[in-house]
C-alpha cells in the first residue's frame, strides 16, 4: 500500500546514510547547503541545534576537522561520536535557563550556527508554521548575539505565517540571504532552510 505523500522508509538517501555510516538521511541536506556556499571550514567552532540523532553533527566535524569544536543541543540526549572536540547539551531551547545551560559547555562565540529544530506538529498549519518560525526565531537571536562577525547561519522552517518579517531580520543581519530546499528533502515535506551568509558588524554606537 502506498504511504501519504509518497514517503518511503528506504528511499534513496537513507540507503546512502546507511552505507556511509551516517545516522540520518537529513546529514546530506547540511552537507548540500554547506558544500553549496562554502560554509564550513577546518577549525571552525559551530553550534547544532536539534542535533539528535547526530547526522548533522558528523558532517560538520568531518568539515572542521579535529582544530575545529562542535556543539550538539537537542532535547534527547546524543549518542557521543567519541571525539573531544564533539560536545553535547541535552536541554530545551525554549527553556529560560537555556542560555545558562550552554554557556556552561561553550561561553566563546560562534563561527556558525545551525539550526535544524522542528515543532511536534499539531496538522494545523498556521500553528505548526508559527511554532516552527519560534523555534528558528530562537535560533537567529543566538546567532545574532554569539555568532561572530562574517559568520554564518542555517536555521531549517516552516514557511508561511510571519516569514517576510524573519526573512527581513536575516537580510539586515547577513550581507546575504538565501532560501534552499535541499535534494533530500522528503516530497511532502514543509521545510526550507533560510541562510544568512556572513554576518555583519554591529551597528556603530551613537
Amino acid at each position: 500500500m502506498a504511504r501519504r505523500g509518497g514517503y518511503k522508509p528506504k528511499d534513496h538517501y537513507f540507503q546512502k546514510a546507511k552505507a556511509e555510516g551516517l545516522r540520518a538521511r537529513s546529514a546530506f541536506k547540511i552537507d548540500e547547503i554547506a558544500k553549496r556556499f562554502g560554509l564550513l571550514k577546518k577549525g571552525q567552532t559551530v553550534l547544532d541545534l536539534g542535533a539528535a540523532p547526530g547526522g548533522f553533527l558528523q558532517v560538520i566535524l568531518d568539515a572542521v576537522g579535529p582544530s575545529g569544536t562542535v556543539i550538539g543541543v537537542d532535547v534527547v540526549p546524543i549518542r557521543s561520536l567519541g571525539v573531544p572536540n564533539v560536545r553535547t547539551l541535552a536541554t530545551d531551547v525554549l527553556a529560560p535557563d537555556f542560555d545558562a545551560e550552554l554557556c556552561e559547555v561553550h561561553g566563546g562565540p560562534f563561527d556558525v550556527v545551525v539550526s535544524d529544530l522542528a515543532p511536534k506538529t499539531s496538522g494545523i498549519r498556521t500553528t505548526d508554521e508559527a511554532r516552527s518560525l519560534r523555534l528558528a526565531g530562537v535560533a537567529l537571536d543566538l546567532a545574532q548575539r554569539r555568532g561572530r562577525v562574517g559568520g554564518h547561519f542555517v536555521a531549517k522552517l516552516f514557511m508561511g505565517g510571519d516569514f517576510d518579517a524573519f526573512r527581513g531580520v536575516v537580510k539586515a543581519a547577513y550581507t546575504d540571504f538565501k532560501l534552499v530546499r535541499p535534494e533530500a528533502t522528503r516530497g511532502g515535506s514543509m521545510e526550507v532552510y533560510v541562510v544568512g551568509l556572513s554576518k555583519r558588524p554591529p551597528p556603530p554606537s551613537s
